[in-house]
């Protein structure tokens, strides 16, 4: 079983910067492929960012493309989400997930999630 445990959620002014970390244990992180999902309130789960065991390459939404930055470090076990320019519609729970073979668009098959980390955008 993979744990992992997501952080770094809170509260920002439009405009403003977060960065998210998932924390993985209990597997070889490295042998996963590695992605962030957001679901806002009402909403359904929408692909964020994915990337692959190594850290290149990575895939973005258009949505976030160009603001956020997906990295991992599998020497600490983690993967981050450096979120810049953010948007109201950015305000949604970001959920990390490991996938062994790959990690789709649309979130299915997932092996591992975890639990979720807040993020609202006030403007």
């Amino acid at each position: 079983q993979l744990e992992l445990v997501e952080s770094g959620g809170g509260l920002v002014l439009a405009g403003g910067s977060l960065r998210l970390s998932c924390a993985g244990s209990g597997l070889a992180f490295s042998s996963f492929y590695m992605g962030w999902f957001r679901q806002a309130p009402g909403k359904e789960r929408e692909f964020v960012a994915r990337i692959s065991k190594s850290g290149i390459p990575t895939y973005y939404a258009d949505s976030v493309k160009g603001r956020f930055t997906i990295s991992r470090d599998n020497a600490k076990n983690a993967m981050y989400l450096q979120m810049n320019s953010l948007k109201a519609e950015d305000t949604a729970v970001y959920y990390c997930a490991a996938d062994r073979t790959g990690v789709s668009d649309t979130g299915g098959g997932i092996d591992y999630w975890g639990k979720g980390t807040l993020v609202t955008v006030s403007t």
